[in-house]
């Protein structure tokens, strides 16, 4: 290595972003003088520096300048999270509208819309985000939070990502197992196949994810119309509760859809940090809200309607007990259609590496954000450490698969309801929604940033609000207990989070900005 490479990192070379084209990536980030100690892991870094010529991405939190913005196509958020939706972990959501809450597809269906369209609103809007100030979505939450408080969802973020591609694995690895019914692959086989196409894009970076994400929703959407022509003529539309019991069961399933859509919030400026910074916002938010919801609200339908054949189709009952999600796409895909219904339905098991990706991909620059150590880790080996995380973790619950899934998209929004309305919150009311009241540098300096306190308190309040709204299995809170059936009550948390979080915020954040100053 030249002695220009990461074997001799001199942290102090220079302060400036402003480097040209030609210059890799690597080389580009031991210029700079960020006090991040990367010569603390300076073999690391040299093979990072090896790989950045064959186009592995070795930026991890650290600002795009505006000079390196090259991604010029509006559409590109479009088939991002059109590709990450148009999966069977999406058609496992639209499942648990029957599974788990009893709702008729009409029900299903019209909870699924209005969730969908209300909650996807603030990721589209943090989409345009990242081309502003070319910072990715955690980074960018220290600006609200303060540097301190900001720990508490980068945190939960982390283990989001960690969680979400857990009950991915599982849902790819029931629809693997169901390809066969005499010689199913191991469960811990089909998750370590699925991790490993993961890791393969993640791995590469921010281009290549995009290049993937912009081609692999085309086989799983043709997939998913032929599927929709094999259980149409068995779908019922009257099977469900009435009344009160069934209004808390609406509310619950739209917590559960209001989780899964919510759950990129926390993810979405990542994937637009290489927008040109004057790129319309319009067009970014109307095309990142269009291609979350065209799968969204389309493949959580088409999950509700399945569940809904089993009064005619009994078979697929009893394959939907024994692998779950899995099982029913299969019974529709390699039951008629024999052999070439399998080889279908094994693409459709790989359709979760699309929706794991921007889990792992994101997991890193979240990881990145606790510390400057964190920070001087490179990327990429954060996300295998991450994959073999949540690869041990995939194995040791594949038998729990719903419980964890409603659960966890219910914890997801009960945070991310807080996470969204601090963040729009601070932008519009106190920096009035003006870019030039930010400093992109300062996203690491504890002291121009805010103290934190404001943040912290509206937190607790939302939680507070969770608390009191939740109905979960394991604890039904004293508001959500007043809703629909005494025993199960309906989930109004993420409501009532966002409401106390919106209330405390302004005024505490007032008294913050008028005596710290930031």
């Amino acid at each position: 290595m030249s002695n220009t490479g990461f074997g001799l990192f001199d942290v102090e070379k220079s302060s400036s972003y402003g480097v040209s084209d030609d210059v890799h990536e690597a080389n580009a980030l031991e210029r700079l003088s960020d006090d991040v100690p990367r010569s603390k892991f300076a073999k690391l870094w040299a093979i990072v520096e090896f790989l950045d010529k064959y186009g592995v991405e070795a930026r991890g939190i650290e600002r795009v300048p505006p000079d390196q913005r090259t991604q010029t196509s509006p559409l590109a958020p479009f088939w991002m999270w059109l590709a990450a939706n148009m999966t069977i972990s999406t058609f496992s959501i639209g499942c648990l509208g029957n599974s788990i809450f009893y709702l008729g597809l009409k029900d299903a269906a019209l909870t699924i819309i209005f969730f969908n369209l209300l909650c996807t609103l603030p990721v589209a809007y943090f989409s345009t985000w990242g081309a502003k100030l070319g910072l990715r979505q955690l980074t960018l939450s220290k600006f609200s939070f303060g540097y301190f408080t900001s720990q508490f969802p980068i945190i939960l973020n982390c283990i989001a990502c960690v969680g979400w591609s857990v009950v991915n694995s599982i849902v790819g690895a029931q629809t693997l197992r169901a390809v066969s019914t005499t010689h199913q692959i191991p469960t811990a086989a089909a998750i370590v196949v699925i991790a490993i196409g993961t890791i393969m894009v993640s791995f590469m970076g921010y281009r290549v994810v995009h290049l993937y994400e912009k081609y692999a929703w085309v086989p799983v959407a043709i997939i998913f119309v032929i599927y929709l022509g094999q259980i149409t003529r068995f779908t019922e539309s009257d099977f469900g509760g009435s009344g009160t019991v069934e209004a808390g069961d609406i509310i619950s399933f739209g917590a559960t859809v209001a989780g899964f859509a919510l759950g990129w919030t926390s993810l979405a400026a990542d994937y637009t940090v290489r927008m040109p910074e004057d790129m319309s916002s319009v067009k970014i938010f109307f095309w990142t809200y269009l291609g979350l919801n065209l799968p969204l609200i389309l493949v959580e339908t088409l999950g509700a309607a399945a569940m809904t054949t089993f009064n005619q189709k009994t078979t697929w009952a009893d394959a939907y007990a024994e692998n779950s999600v899995g099982g029913l796409l299969g019974a529709g895909l390699a039951g008629p259609m024999g052999g070439f219904g399998s080889f279908l339905l094994v693409i459709m098991a790989l359709s979760i590496i699309a929706n794991n990706i921007p889990n792992m991909y994101s997991l890193a620059l979240t990881f990145q954000n606790i510390h400057p150590y964190a920070q001087a880790i490179p990327r990429i080996f954060i996300v295998i450490i991450g994959s073999v995380v949540y690869i041990v973790l995939a194995i040791a619950g594949a038998s729990h698969f719903e419980e964890w899934l409603e659960t966890m998209l219910n914890i997801l929004a009960y945070w991310l309801a807080i996470f969204s309305t601090i963040l729009i919150e601070e932008h519009l009311i106190f920096r009035h929604g003006k870019w030039t009241n930010y400093n992109p540098e300062d996203f690491s300096d504890w002291r121009k940033l805010p103290l934190g306190v404001a943040s912290f308190v509206a937190l607790a309040c939302g939680v507070a609000g969770a608390v009191l709204g939740m109905a979960q299995t394991w604890y039904i809170g004293v508001i959500g207990g007043m809703i629909g059936d005494p025993e199960f009550g309906g989930d109004i948390g993420f409501e009532l989070a966002f409401a106390f979080s919106a209330i405390i915020y302004p005024p505490l954040r007032w008294i913050e900005k008028k005596y710290w100053g930031c």
